[in-house]
């Protein structure tokens, strides 16, 4: 069974991609930031990283930077709701620093378990 880590600071957001990946099939672990995450995926690497692009203490996209600087082959699939700037700048970046796919939120269930799929095989 495949092991993913969330990364969002929605408790909301994350819960429910929680459940819809597991029915799917999915182990999975959840962090509240870019910090948490790191974390969790230091002490034990999981198969796919699902990670927001805006949250508090470590943002997404210094959390892409890190991960793929230390990991290389590290998969990651970024997902934004925007901020500042629209989720299209964020996602852009993120897909330019390594993300393997990109999603702006609402993000449709179909598309990122296809997603998902694709990057496990």
């Amino acid at each position: 069974m495949a092991l993913i880590l969330i990364i969002d600071d929605d408790n909301q957001f994350r819960e429910m991609l929680r459940e819809m990946l597991e029915r799917a099939g999915y182990e999975v672990v959840e962090a509240p930031d870019g910090k948490e995450g790191i974390k969790l995926y230091r002490e034990k690497a999981t198969d796919l990283i699902i990670t927001d692009l805006i949250m508090p203490k470590k943002e997404g996209i210094e959390t892409i930077m890190e991960l793929r600087r230390d990991f290389p082959d590290v998969k990651i699939i970024a997902i934004s709701g925007g901020g500042r700037l629209d989720s299209g700048q964020y996602l852009s970046m993120a897909k330019s620093l390594g993300a393997r796919h990109t999603f702006a939120k609402p993000v449709e269930r179909e598309e990122l378990l296809q997603a998902v799929e694709e990057l496990l095989k």
